[in-house]
């Protein structure tokens, strides 16, 4: 018989579950395996990768999104393993994984399931990994934040047992699907996942019918994996939050539903909880909302005050209060039509557009409703109040705060964990790629005595044995593991070490086209300079940028550019300041733009924009002379430019132009 059948159920994920597929490989030792991977219909070129570099791997293939658990029951149906293992493909096993966890089911007969630690990829502790079943106290003390904020008190922090040591072994309620290990005989017994749970909540039910079976869950903590969580769920078009309360209230009414008020306080738990995912999503959008209907609410308050009542008794009896609310709801309403609100943006010119829709709307409806037309210059005025208003806070929560921006202009400060020619290749590849921006600081070697050499252009600065000093001294944000120089219990041991530092931890694929992590994949072989159009060359970003230059160079010119010209003329004195204000009147003009690139229009024929008196070349601090770095950037700032990304770079110029000379 063979020793263990690893299912994997893949969607859309080609990356991750190469790297995964690798560790298994690894992690193998003297078992003997069968891998299923189960493909959920995917669009990335999955299925021929898979088939390409691991012929070994038994691929199914299915026509349509057919969810986890179902699929999972393609595999489980077939699989010969003593064992079973239900795995994510957004996983990476350690080389003892596989070994360890067998030898515990084999010292422990009365295990039917168990789960590993599994790691967030901050090397922090994945709660799902360990969890009690949401019964009414467990639900009630988890919905009211009260688990959080007592995370060691056995009473309410049951759900995710945050008052264990997560380094002991001990039976627990159920362990997570992204890592879940059965006994070939329990299946049999108990069957697979209910294909009711689309997705989310399967674990818990086979778990549940685990132990209604007489068998025990485990978690064991002497190996560990590391999940890149949510990643399927990121490339499909599926509602997750609606899906994990859906599973929540099916879970409920199928275990857990021993009488009505039970199954009352259940469902009201989960239902808050639903909600309050909602508003953590779409917190933006709430408050962006609630604060347009103040702000707009304020503005007729303000014009009936100044304008109204010194000439009239102010808005009549009969339309008090509703006078001040129903406009701003309608306004608010109008505003959501026009798609001025965005779950990860703070959206200007569509607010502006959804203000003419709404003075139009408003006007047209008094017409039809004559009680209510009190005074044309009242909406004129509410409506110019509350285009300043939407306007400044937009722009405030934007600059100031960062609340809103749709693009992440900070580049990285990242270290790579090997020294070898490849490490040195993921470098050049890294400085080439236009969609990410990397600041790599240095490399980090597998021994002291490298210390100080250096790697093409970059310095060794440490090993992993202090990785974690270099990390907090250098504020490190990103750090690269290089797979082919390091076994991956050594990039595990790196993880656990620096728990709690914040720094996202990424794996370069075997063939160093790619890496995995957190939040992308980042694909290190794209071809920069493709013929499309970025939104520096789109008519309306041309048409905004063009009015944006010569709004501020005229202001600038009347402001600022006599008096600098005749203190330049007598003194001779010239700073990056001085230089750019002298350089106004050819923006003026339309030579040059306030932010572009350093020195090229063009790349292949592909527009980066005009030239600018600033842009990241200048922000950045780079080498003016490294032609690869200042193309990387001039074609980021083309494929994301907008006007609040101009200011903020204006923001950072002017920050480090002040008595800097040159």
């Amino acid at each position: 018989m063979i020793d263990l059948s690893i299912i994997i159920v893949n969607y859309n994920v080609k990356e991750f579950v190469l790297n995964l597929l690798e560790s298994i490989l690894k992690a193998k030792n003297s078992l003997s395996l069968e891998i299923f991977v189960v493909d959920n219909n995917s669009s990335d070129g999955s299925v021929e990768a898979i088939a390409e570099k691991f012929p070994n791997v038994k691929l199914i293939q299915n026509k349509k999104n057919v969810g986890f658990g179902s699929a999972n029951n393609q595999a489980l149906k077939i699989a010969t393993g003593k064992y079973l293992l239900m795995i994510n493909p957004d996983t990476i096993v350690k080389e003892d994984t596989l070994v360890k966890m067998i030898k515990f089911f084999e010292e422990n007969e009365n295990c039917g399931i168990a789960g590993c630690k599994v790691l967030n990829v901050d090397g922090s502790l994945q709660l799902a990994c360990r969890r009690s079943f949401p019964g009414p106290w467990t639900s009630f003390t988890k919905v009211m934040g009260l688990s959080s904020l007592f995370p060691k008190s056995k009473i309410f922090a049951k759900y995710n047992l945050t008052y264990l040591d997560e380094n002991k072994t001990y039976e627990v309620d159920a362990v997570s699907g992204a890592f879940m290990m059965m006994r070939k005989s329990v299946y049999d017994k108990i069957g697979g996942f209910d294909e009711q749970f689309f997705m989310y909540g399967e674990d818990l039910d086979l778990c549940y019918r685990t132990q209604k079976a007489c068998y025990k869950v485990f978690y064991f903590h002497e190996t560990e994996i590391i999940h890149y969580k949510g990643e399927s769920t990121k490339r499909s078009s599926v509602d997750e939050t609606k899906l994990f309360y859906d599973a929540m209230h099916l879970f409920v009414r199928k275990h857990l539903s021993t009488s009505f008020i039970v199954e009352l306080i259940l469902q009201l738990a989960i239902l808050f909880r639903k909600i309050f995912a909602f508003a953590n999503v779409y917190k933006i959008v709430i408050l962006s909302s609630i604060i347009d209907f103040i702000l707009f609410s304020l503005a007729i308050i303000l014009a009936e005050k100044f304008y109204l009542l010194p000439r009239t008794h102010g808005f009549p009896y009969y339309a008090l209060p509703w006078v001040y609310f129903v406009p701003s709801l309608l306004q608010v309403l109008i505003s959501f039509l026009v798609g001025a609100y965005k779950k990860n943006s703070l959206l200007i010119f569509r607010t502006v557009l959804s203000l003419i829709v709404g003075l139009l709307f408003l006007s047209s409806i008094t017409f039809f409703f004559k009680q209510y037309a009190f005074s044309r210059a009242v909406v004129l005025i509410v409506f110019l109040v509350s285009l300043i208003s939407f306007s400044f806070y937009r722009i405030f929560l934007k600059v100031v705060f960062k609340i809103g921006l749709d693009v992440d202009t900070k580049k990285s400060k990242t270290l790579i964990v090997g020294t070898k020619k490849n490490s040195e290749e993921i470098a050049n590849k890294l400085k080439s790629n236009v969609h990410k921006l990397f600041d790599i600081v240095g490399f980090i070697g597998l021994e002291q005595r490298n210390i100080g050499d250096k790697v093409g252009d970059y310095k060794i600065l440490g090993s992993t044995e202090n990785l974690m000093k270099i990390i907090i001294d250098n504020k490190i944000e990103k750090v690269i593991f290089v797979s082919e120089e390091l076994s991956f219990n050594q990039m595990f041991s790196v993880v656990s070490e620096c728990q709690g530092t914040n720094v996202e931890f990424l794996v370069a694929g075997k063939e160093m086209d790619y890496l995995v992590g957190k939040s992308s994949i980042t694909m290190l072989d794209d071809i920069p300079l493709l013929k499309v159009q970025y939104n520096v060359s789109m008519l309306s970003n041309r048409i905004i940028k063009r009015i944006f230059d010569l709004t501020f160079s005229i202001l600038f010119l009347i402001l600022l550019y006599p008096f600098i010209y005749l203190f330049y003329k007598i003194s001779y004195r010239k700073s990056s300041f001085i230089n750019f204000i002298l350089k106004i009147p050819s923006v003026c003009v339309g030579k040059l733009s306030l932010v572009g690139p350093y020195n090229s229009s063009f790349y292949d024929n592909l527009y980066v924009g005009k030239i600018g008196l600033t842009g990241f070349w200048f922000t950045e601090s780079i080498d003016l002379n490294d032609d690869d770095e200042l193309k990387k950037l001039d074609i980021y700032y083309a494929k994301n430019q907008s006007v609040w990304l101009d200011i903020e770079i204006l923001g950072k110029s002017f920050s480090k132009m002040f008595f800097k000379t040159e």
